[in-house]
C-alpha cells in the first residue's frame, strides 16, 4: 500500500528507515514530504526509489496511508494545505503529535465522520523498539489493525482510547526519558564505584536490559523478581531501602503525573 509520510524528522524519519529497513514497506511504495531539503535528501540515502516532495498536495495523491509527523502546532496548517485531496472513506491519516486531539482533528477536517488514527511513538521507534499507543475513530476494525500492525513492526502497538493517550504519552514517550536518566545516575554512582565511564555505561545497559528481558520472559511481577535477589540482611534490600528513603519510588510517581498534566 502506498504510504506517505508527511514530516520526516526525528520521528517520521525514523519511521520510514524502519518499516523500509525490515521490509514492511517497499521503497517505491513510499512518498517523503518535508519542507527541509536536507531532510529529503536523508531520506533518499535510505533508498533512491522512495519518491520525495516539497509539495503535500502532491504527496497525498494515490496514498492509502498518510502519517502526519508534524509539530503540534503545525497540524493544523499542514491539513488545511492537502485537506481538501483527502478521501477519507479509502485513506488512512494518522496523526502523531502530542496534545493534538480528535475533536481538534475532526473540527479541522469539517468532518467528524471520518476514520482517523492518533498514534504517540517514543524514540526507540529508531531502533524499532518502540512501545507506541494508537487510538482509533470511527474506524472499523480491518482498518484500525492495518495502523496497528504498522507500528508493531516498530516495537510494540499498544490500541487505547483517547482518553488515556495522555497517561500513555507520559508512561511511555515520556518514560523513556526517565529511563535514560536512571541509566545516567547509576552509571555515575557506578563511576564513585570505581568504574571507568564506558566501563559503567556497558554494566547499566546490560543490566537493565536484563531486567526488562526476565521480566518479560517469566512474566512474573517486578516485586516478585526483586524478592528472589534480596536476601535477610543482605546488601541488595540495605540498597532499595536507602533508594526509598531518599524518594526514588515517590519521584517517579510524582515525574509521570507532572508529565500528564496539562
Amino acid at each position: 500500500m502506498k504510504t506517505t509520510f508527511i514530516g520526516c524528522g526525528n520521528m517520521g524519519g525514523a519511521m520510514v528507515r524502519g518499516l523500509i529497513g525490515k521490509g514492511v514497506l517497499s521503497a517505491s511504495d513510499v512518498t517523503c514530504c518535508d519542507l527541509s531539503q536536507a531532510c529529503l535528501d536523508r531520506m533518499k540515502q535510505i533508498d533512491d526509489a522512495i519518491t520525495v516532495t516539497g509539495n503535500s498536495r502532491k504527496a497525498v495523491e494515490g496514498a492509502g496511508v498518510i502519517v502526519l509527523a508534524v509539530k503540534p502546532w503545525a497540524v493544523q496548517p499542514t491539513l488545511e494545505s492537502f485537506k481538501d485531496l483527502l478521501d477519507l472513506e479509502r485513506q488512512d491519516l494518522v496523526v502523531i503529535a502530542a496534545g493534538v486531539t480528535f475533536g481538534m482533528l475532526s473540527g479541522w477536517l469539517g468532518n467528524d465522520k471520518a476514520a482517523l488514527f492518533r498514534a504517540i511513538p517514543n524514540t526507540a521507534i529508531e531502533v524499532g523498539s518502540s512501545v507506541t499507543f494508537v487510538s482509533a475513530l470511527n474506524a472499523d476494525s480491518q482498518r484500525t489493525a492495518r495502523i496497528v500492525e504498522l507500528f508493531d513492526a516498530l516495537g510494540r502497538a499498544v490500541l487505547i482510547p483517547e482518553d488515556k493517550m495522555s497517561a500513555g504519552t507520559a508512561l511511555a514517550s515520556c518514560g523513556i526519558a526517565y529511563a535514560m536518566r536512571y541509566i545516567r545516575a547509576a552509571m555515575e554512582g557506578g563511576i564513585e564505584l570505581g568504574f571507568r565511564a564506558d566501563e559503567a555505561l556497558n554494566i547499566v545497559l546490560g543490566t537493565v536490559k536484563g531486567a526488562a528481558d526476565l521480566l518479560s520472559a517469566s512474566g512474573e511481577h517486578p516485586e516478585a523478581a526483586i524478592d528472589k535477589v534480596t536476601t535477610p540482611g543482605g546488601i541488595t534490600i540495605k540498597g532499595l531501602n536507602k533508594m526509598e528513603e531518599e524518594g526514588f519510588s515517590n519521584a517517579v510517581i510524582a515525574g509521570l503525573k507532572a508529565s500528564q498534566s496539562k
